[in-house]
């Protein structure tokens, strides 16, 4: 599998760039967990003015890490590097290149305006057949939002050359966690992807639970305490404002997710001692009741094109996982393996289904087809639960707790093939992750 690795990727920049036109794409997939990274190399961009110096080593740096750690890349070393990137328009000396045995090289520039923005440029090249792949890009911004442009720039080089759709320009929300186990305090976070510019939304003075980013990443949708009981909360990532949505009089609610378009929430709620789904139309302030089983319906997930829902129920008397039309109804089991399942997530690509599964003692973090099929589990450990796609359907953050009286949650990373397992920063312990869109 590693020469067959190896060769995709070889093919794969040799196809990417037919023409200044015509351009074709391999999608590499990967099932050898012993898979060889593709040796690649960025060195440090061209300063264009004197101010621009530190932006040009830290956007570098950043593109780098975004790359290496989606474990399909190996960095190369800047020591290792025999040419040095003078011009940004500068002839590249390939064989110096291949003689590090790099097959893929980012080159760009930065420079910074008197007016505080910033003008980033790059080029890709394929060093084997010595082409660029695909055509340079310019990105214009300020200066303070020089992480987002490295994140950009990452983007469509790991595009270009995957085939694979963009992740690394978007946030995560989350629970920061702080305190003793037994007496946690709680708050929304706001974080870029890869840890950085942590902004927090909301006091440790009530519970919070279960956010979940809206689809253009304006709005979070939460379970908050702030009056007692759980109950359904909307908050304004820009204005921090907060209002109660959903369920009525003391009915406890909680667990809600947005639909694809923003403008639904599903959720669960208690009334007469029976939990069922319910769905909240933003504008109008209708609400639909979706199920009516003598059950516990709950962590309801849309699918992409928002025509269906999975949902976790106890109907057959453990946690299963259900698929219904999103207008409600019975639903159709498509979970029947040993243990118990719950928090089922969909893909934004529509292919698969992630989930929490509970067997023998332990917590797996799963995927499987939307039919059921095809289950793999990912991980195992004392408790992981919770997983979010990241916006490519490529990758999965969950919260992974460890144990004993000083066990605390954080967040976790892994690929969909079981790869790559990490975990990820944050200022402080940390849960309940969900992965925003691609920023704008």
């Amino acid at each position: 599998m590693k020469r067959l690795y190896q060769g995709l990727c070889a093919a794969l920049l040799s196809l990417a760039f037919l023409t200044g036109a015509a351009r074709a794409q391999l999608e590499i997939i990967i099932t050898d967990p012993n898979i060889s990274p593709l040796p690649f190399a960025v060195p440090t961009f061209v300063a264009r003015n004197a101010e621009a110096a530190e932006l040009a080593e830290n956007i570098s740096q950043v593109i780098a890490a975004d790359l290496t750690n989606t474990g399909l890349f190996r960095e190369i070393p800047r020591d290792a590097h025999i040419s040095r990137i003078g011009t940004f328009d500068a002839p590249i000396q390939f064989s110096d290149w291949k003689a590090i045995n790099a097959q893929a090289l980012i080159t760009g520039s930065v420079l910074a305006e008197g007016d505080g923005r910033i003008v980033v440029q790059f080029r890709l090249f394929d060093v084997t057949s010595e082409a660029p792949l695909g055509e340079g890009l310019q990105f214009v911004g300020t200066a303070d939002g020089w992480r987002r442009m490295a994140h950009k720039v990452a983007d469509a080089a790991y595009s270009r050359i995957t085939g694979e759709g963009p992740y690394f320009d978007s946030r995560t929300v989350f629970v920061s966690e702080q305190g003793p186990k037994d007496a946690r305090l709680k708050r929304l976070a706001v974080m870029d992807y890869d840890g950085a510019n942590v902004q927090y939304l909301t006091s440790s003075d009530s519970i919070v639970l279960a956010p979940r980013f809206s689809p253009d990443g304006s709005r979070i949708i939460y379970t908050g305490y702030e009056s007692g009981f759980p109950k359904v909360t909307l908050i304004n990532v820009g204005t921090l404002q907060k209002q109660t949505v959903g369920g009525i009089d003391q009915n406890m609610s909680f667990a809600p997710r947005f639909s694809p378009d923003g403008g639904r929430v599903v959720y669960s709620a208690e009334v007469a001692g029976n939990t069922d789904l319910y769905l909240l139309d933003l504008n109008s302030g209708a609400t639909t009741r979706l199920t009516t089983a003598p059950s516990i319906e709950t962590a309801p997930s849309f699918s992409p094109d928002g025509t269906r829902i999975t949902f976790e129920s106890d109907r057959s008397g453990g946690q299963q996982l259900y698929i219904m039309p999103a207008s409600g109804g019975e639903g159709n089991r498509i979970s029947f393996g040993a243990g118990r399942y719950g928090t089922p997530v969909w893909s934004p690509k529509n292919d698969y289904i992630a989930f929490t599964k509970q067997n023998e003692g332990r917590f797996h973090i799963g995927v499987m087809r939307t039919d059921g099929s095809e289950e793999r589990l990912l991980t195992g450990a004392f408790l992981d639960e919770g997983p979010t796609w990241a916006p490519n359907g490529r990758v999965i953050m969950f919260t992974r707790e460890t144990s004993g009286a000083n066990g605390a949650p954080a967040l976790y990373t892994v690929d969909i093939t079981g790869r790559n397992l990490q975990r990820a920063a944050t200022p402080a312990a940390a849960s309940d992750p969900s992965w925003g869109p691609l920023l704008r």
